[in-house]
């Protein structure tokens, strides 16, 4: 898989803010393996949208959702065929205080910190799961909505918010006791579908489309780090 010098290549990636943790150790094996440098940008994946419509100088984008990558595809901004599912996202409630549970979640009415849904699919995801458990109204003026997942769980870590919904990879990424989380089943909210796409304006079409394969090939770590695996999942 190593590119020859003379194709010594690098790469910047726009990830987003759930998937970080596990693609900084990724883009280190990839790196290793490949000679290609791999410069990464993570926020938000509203976020990083924004900036690749602008004209920011990324080769691919890995979302957290299937939304933004199809947006990119039809403004003809990415590579044709190059959209792509690379991991199923799984949100998880957190309770620093008790042993999170279904139970605890239902009856909570304190703050709670969640992604800003207008920019991170994961608070998208939240926002849905409150609706379906009738707990908007109650929680009024007490959410803490980060401007992505990172910072959600940032509130939470900090001690400044005892609990949120924030992606469970990042709470298997910083350790997190397992008797402090409870994955939210996902048929509560809409999929966490996360799709990867080469961005048009890549000059390393070829050593973006390696980074695109090995990801591909990564079913073991994903299922470790807190992810569904795309497995049939087809692409819209």
């Amino acid at each position: 898989m190593r590119l020859g010098a003379a194709d010594a290549a690098e790469l910047r990636v726009a990830v987003a803010a759930n998937f970080h943790p596990l693609f900084e150790h990724l883009a280190v094996e990839f790196e290793r393996q490949s000679g290609v440098e791999v410069r990464i940008a993570s926020g938000a994946s509203g976020a990083l949208f924004t900036q690749i419509v602008h004209g920011a100088p990324y080769d691919l984008f890995l979302s957290a959702d299937a939304t933004r990558p199809q947006r990119l595809e039809q403004m003809g901004l990415t590579v044709p065929g190059s959209r792509t599912t690379y991991a199923i996202g799984v949100l998880a409630f957190w309770d620093r205080q008790l042993p999170a549970s279904e139970l605890r979640l239902r009856q909570w009415h304190g703050r709670l910190a969640i992604a800003n849904p207008r920019l991170a699919p994961y608070g998208a995801a939240a926002e849905s799961v409150l609706r379906r458990l009738g707990m908007t109204e109650r929680l009024k003026g007490k959410l803490l909505r980060g401007n992505s997942v990172s910072q959600a769980y940032q509130f939470i870590d900090s001690g400044n918010v005892p609990g949120g919904l924030v992606a469970l990879s990042l709470l298997k990424a910083r350790g997190v006791p397992p008797a402090q989380y409870w994955p939210v089943p996902t048929s509560w909210y809409d999929s966490l579908e996360q799709q990867g796409v080469i961005l048009k304006r890549t000059r390393e079409p070829e050593a973006a489309r390696a980074l695109m394969t090995f990801l591909l090939q990564q079913e073991r770590r994903l299922a470790q780090a807190g992810y569904a695996l795309p497995g049939a999942v087809a692409q819209r």
